[in-house]
């Protein structure tokens, strides 16, 4: 019994000093088998520029009152005013939704006395919906069209592609050459005959433009001059994760 207890021992530690060895070098990995070749592992990113064709804005409203019921009516009526300029705009109702809405008491700390609480002012209420929509060109008399019903806080707007992932479909084939073409440039270099491929994963993201800060406009409507909004290019990102087997 003990004899066999050695040998099974001695057999384990030989397994454990031939555990994979593994190297790393420029964002590439090589795992180090023992009974097969080494695994190489990578990743590929490609990027698509495109224009957007749909764009997001928030917009909304904020009233102040001296309570909190008065502040939530006034705020629901000029909400109610936002909303209808919106889809008089092309908005559907099914593309406007609710983002946030906040209430919370007021005070004025100015001129304070030492020793006594701030001033109450009353309650203010914040209603922010977001708005999307595919006609791009409508952007700017959109954002005008919501100030001159009473909107207090613009955000956007926020470009993007209603399916992003059509725009991939060549980034994924030019993905795919270019790891065949490095894979076998490492099994090259490190004297192997080519490599087999093992696995692929796909992972990224849809970048979109930053937010464009928008102004309350106080002109006259015989003044006003639609808002510009340049759309510019949106990029997709698509990156690929792969794993090559190094054969002899």
């Amino acid at each position: 019994m003990t004899k066999q207890l050695f040998t099974v021992m001695a057999a384990g530690m030989a397994l454990m000093a031939a555990a994979p060895a593994f190297a790393q070098q420029g964002g590439s990995a090589v795992t180090a088998a023992t009974m097969q070749g080494p695994i190489l592992s990578f990743s590929v990113s490609e990027e698509v520029r495109s224009r957007p064709d749909q764009a997001t804005i928030g917009a909304g409203v904020t009233t102040t009152a001296p309570t909190a019921v008065e502040a939530m009516r006034q705020n629901a009526a000029a909400m109610d005013k936002l909303i209808a300029a919106a889809k008089a705009r092309g908005i559907k109702a099914e593309d406007i939704q609710t983002s946030g809405i906040n209430l919370s008491p007021q005070y004025d700390y100015s001129n304070q006395t030492p020793g006594q609480p701030p001033r109450f002012i009353g309650y203010q209420v914040s209603n922010t919906v977001r708005a999307t929509t595919g006609k791009i060109a409508d952007i700017g008399p959109l954002l005008d069209a919501l100030v001159a019903a009473g909107g207090t806080n613009i955000e956007g707007p926020w470009f993007g592609m209603k399916d992003a992932d059509a725009q991939l479909v060549d980034a994924r084939g030019t993905a795919i050459k270019a790891a065949e073409a490095k894979a076998a440039d490492y099994a090259r270099l490190a004297g192997y005959r080519g490599a087999e491929l093992v696995s692929i994963s796909e992972g990224g993201f849809v970048g979109q433009q930053p937010p464009m800060p928008y102004g309350r406009i106080q002109s006259t409507a015989m003044e006003m001059k639609a808002t510009p909004v340049e759309p510019g290019q949106v990029a997709n990102t698509l990156t690929l994760n792969f794993q090559y087997r190094l054969v002899r």
